[in-house]
């Protein structure tokens, strides 16, 4: 059975389907950029157009608020500026 959870400081955080499948991907290949085209190809198995960088760049924001659950917790997910994103460890 798949458990599709992510639990921050013991707290379960909920993701969207895209979301949790945007984590998934970028947390499988720490430190790999992964460009808009590729997440759009991986995760909405859809062509790449100029409103699916909007989409990502919503669902990654959103993510990004959603992992953040105290102060200082640090970014995860980087943005590779005109490219994409990569996950990263502090």
């Amino acid at each position: 059975m798949e458990y599709r959870r992510v639990i921050v400081h013991e707290q379960e955080i909920a993701l969207t389907v895209k979301e949790f499948d945007i984590l998934v991907l970028l947390i499988m290949n720490p430190g790999r950029v992964f460009t808009y085209e590729v997440i759009m190809d991986l995760v909405w198995n859809e062509d790449y157009t100029y409103y699916s960088r909007k989409a990502i760049n919503n669902h990654v924001s959103n993510l990004r608020k959603k992992l953040k659950t105290e102060p200082g917790d640090p970014d995860y997910i980087k943005s590779v500026t005109g490219i994409g994103y990569k996950f990263a460890l502090p």
